[in-house]
């Protein structure tokens, strides 16, 4: 009686919804597979119509066809291994991938050469009514090969900030000063130009600068505890004193309690520079350098970097990038055995 009861059990259907469910579940691979394959064939049939538009109407060079192609693929595989349809690239997408080619260990003539390849093949989407809109259209054109900037290094950035001495009045502030620029990447002009409501120190010991940059553009800037604490005994000791009634705006001041000027503070640094014998050229310009590739160095997140240093494009960012490798080969050859 109770194996008839269980075999009447076992011999009841599933229930729909579970049937349901079971089904959905078992063509899960074969959907996915059939979304693959849907996303290649159309990648790859834009490809071979681009293709043949640049042998047939622009008669292009056979290298140069194999450059495109192989640029195109890479991009093609990016974008499916982060389920990015053609016709869905954005203005922030093309930035990631530049962002990812960068990481990727590409020079910044190849990162240039990706770039040209994208452009070109979105032209062609377009004018073939493959595609609405040129997601490359907006990013930064690319910028000719500069030659990188002297960076100081963190030891040479150290002597600096500790030549000041804090127990002077001018020390004080120009300590301040040089903390600040080298542990936000401030451009001069923005630093003499704080004022000083830019500074924000919070109950809990948090502290950022909320900073108004190249076209009128704000970020907001974290302040480590050391940068705070010397900007916080700056505003106490001297900037209250200098200008009691805060009839100035401006966070940093000059003897006479007026603003300060870039030149002034160009002449402070270099001062300091030469007293402190650091060799390589110094500059105000030369700290916001310092702070990117140092953070770089470091392994800091380029996006971060890039948005502490006001940068509309991160293709600006990249230059820090390069300096870093540069540095690297030039201590592995200089320090390694088998470098020379």
């Amino acid at each position: 009686m109770q194996e008839d009861a269980r075999s009447s059990v076992r011999s009841q259907p599933a229930r729909p919804d579970v049937a349901a469910e079971q089904e959905a579940t078992a063509a899960e691979p074969a959907f996915e597979h059939a979304l693959e394959h849907a996303f290649e064939h159309a990648f790859e049939h834009a490809l071979d119509a681009f293709d043949a538009w640049l042998r047939v109407e622009r008669m292009v060079a056979k290298n140069t066809l194999l450059a495109y192609r192989a640029d195109l693929l890479r991009f093609g595989q990016w974008l499916a291994d982060h389920n990015i349809a053609l016709t869905a690239v954005s203005h922030p997408t093309m930035s990631d991938y530049v962002v990812r080619l960068n990481a990727d260990g590409l020079d910044a003539r190849s990162i240039a050469r990706h770039r040209t390849s994208i452009r070109q093949f979105y032209k062609f989407l377009v004018r073939e009514s493959l595609a609405k809109t040129d997601p490359t259209r907006l990013l930064a054109p690319q910028r000719p090969a500069r030659k990188l900037p002297d960076v100081l290094s963190e030891r040479e950035v150290s002597l600096l900030l500790t030549t000041p001495d804090p127990a002077t009045a001018l020390g004080l502030r120009d300590r301040a000063m040089l903390e600040l620029m080298y542990a936000t990447g401030l451009r001069v002009s923005e630093l003499v130009k704080l004022p000083m409501a830019a500074w924000h120190a919070g109950a809990s010991g948090d502290a950022f600068l909320r900073v108004r940059g190249k076209g009128s553009k704000e970020r907001l800037i974290p302040l480590g505890p050391t940068t705070a604490a010397r900007l916080g005994r700056y505003v106490a000791e001297l900037r209250t004193r200098l200008d009691p009634e805060l009839v100035q705006k401006s966070l940093f001041l000059s003897q006479q309690g007026r603003a300060m000027t870039r030149q002034n503070f160009w002449l402070r640094i270099t001062a300091y520079a030469r007293a402190a014998g650091i060799r390589t050229p110094v500059t105000p310009h030369g700290l916001r350098h310092a702070f990117a590739t140092h953070l770089v160095e470091h392994d800091a997140d380029l996006r971060a970097v890039q948005a502490m240093l006001g940068h509309a494009d991160i293709a600006t960012t990249q230059i820090y990038t390069h300096i870093a490798r540069t540095r690297l080969q030039k201590v592995h050859a200089e320090h390694h055995p088998r470098g020379k």
